[in-house]
């Protein structure tokens, strides 16, 4: 319930585009002319709005299958001389998209869930997975493809209704933001953290700390970070350092890896926008007040806040407190 209130609560996405691939609004009399018929629509994306959740995610004061993956078998599939739109595996909660035309032009994928929108980038030829974070419901995927400026033109277009095999399984496998997949080495320090624990809880606490007490803040990569920037695992962990997203995107990934279904929640700290991460047990559920454990109860965790305070008591103090969070958007 108070998922869904935060939720309901949560301001609509900053850079929403329309919903679906219809009819253009009457105010957008430009676009394509009509002999183009690979353009469904086109629409008007603010690019500085597009931008705005990288700020999160830079921006900071400092009993489950393990390796699973992700595929496009095609079972089912839309596609057309652009791109193709894979949701084959909808029940396992994600949703694979590929360009597969030649082009230079940027490139932009929506999950439109049943309350919130997810905008990404797209590289040519590569499949991303996105997670289906609004759980249950009726979705829409879509490519975009730049036009001119903040033109956008919706190429493809694919609806369908998602029943999950559980509330969790968005939230295990890799995807874009959490691409543990080719990361060996950190998912064999996560094997190695976790070894001979079978408690999730007891995971989180491994990889929790060894998180907070190994990576130090980026100051100069989070003063220089660019739209479209996404986390490298494993050169994090051999770094040792890095921004918001990093921090938060390497616990997640590790603790994927081993079974412990994790999500990397964007939204406020305080009045700051930031990424910190909500686990899963059997035993608990959702922990989504992003907890740690201090030897005797288990508190609000925020690996980044935790690592950079150097976990003194004043940030430990600000981290527990529950109303400093307002989670956004969940990957």
């Amino acid at each position: 319930m108070l998922r869904l209130i935060l939720r309901s609560a949560a301001f609509i996405l900053a850079f929403l585009l329309l919903a679906g691939c219809g009819p253009a609004p009457s105010y957008q009399t430009e676009g394509p002319s009509s002999t183009d018929v690979s353009y469904i629509d086109t629409v008007t994306i603010e690019q500085a709005d597009l931008e705005d959740e990288m700020i999160a995610l830079s921006d900071a004061p400092a009993a489950l299958p393990t390796m699973l993956t992700s595929s496009a078998p095609g079972t089912l599939e839309k596609r057309n001389n652009k791109a193709v739109i894979d949701y084959s595996n909808t029940q396992d909660g994600y949703v694979m998209v590929q360009y597969t035309a030649s082009t230079d032009k940027r490139l932009k994928a929506q999950v439109k869930g049943p309350t919130t929108t997810y905008t990404y980038n797209l590289t040519v030829g590569q499949w991303a997975t996105f997670p289906l974070s609004d759980g249950n419901g009726t979705y829409q995927f879509v490519v975009y493809e730049n036009i001119e400026g903040t033109k956008y033109a919706c190429v493809l277009s694919q609806s369908h209704t998602v029943t999950l095999t559980d509330e969790f399984a968005p939230f295990l496998r890799p995807n874009q933001y959490v691409d543990y997949a080719p990361a060996v080495n950190t998912v064999a320090k996560a094997e190695e953290l976790t070894r001979d624990i079978t408690e999730p809880l007891k995971k989180v606490e491994a990889v929790y700390n060894f998180v907070v007490n190994s990576l130090t803040y980026d100051k100069q990569l989070a003063a220089t970070v660019q739209s479209g920037y996404l986390p490298v695992l494993d050169t994090v962990l051999d770094k040792k350092s890095g921004i918001c997203f990093d921090y938060a995107a390497l616990m997640t990934g590790m603790l994927r890896s081993q079974g412990v279904p994790c999500k990397l929640v964007v939204g406020y700290a305080g009045s700051t926008y930031h990424a910190w991460i909500s686990v899963w047990s059997q035993e608990t559920g959702w922990v989504d007040g992003v907890i740690y454990f201090d030897g005797a109860s288990w508190k609000r965790m925020d690996p980044t806040f935790a690592s950079s305070g150097k976990q003194s008591q004043s940030i430990m103090a600000y981290i527990g407190d529950g109303s400093n969070y307002a989670p956004k958007y969940f990957y």
